[in-house]
């Protein structure tokens, strides 16, 4: 198996690096469009599912860590909303 990687981008997609075979829920394989690695939608914008067409970024798409984070502030006394 060659080298893969896998990177949770913090406001993005998952990039996925190195040959990782994808396959849909009926076990077909899904062929990325470029050779090497793939981008998987996160945000659940994108019109190319499962892979990442950049709508994370016009919509404002925050990754959990910072969406929870977020909401903690909110939660405390005396944060505004």
């Amino acid at each position: 198996m060659s080298d893969v990687k896998i990177t949770i981008r913090e406001n993005g997609p998952y990039r996925v690096e190195g040959d990782v075979p994808l396959f849909d829920h009926q076990g077909n394989r899904i062929q990325p469009s470029k050779p090497g690695g793939y981008s998987l939608c996160r945000c659940d914008g994108s019109t190319n599912k499962p892979f990442c067409d950049g709508t994370h970024s016009k919509i404002g798409f925050i990754g959990a860590r910072m969406a929870v984070e977020a909401a903690d502030a909110d939660k405390k006394p005396g944060a505004t909303s």
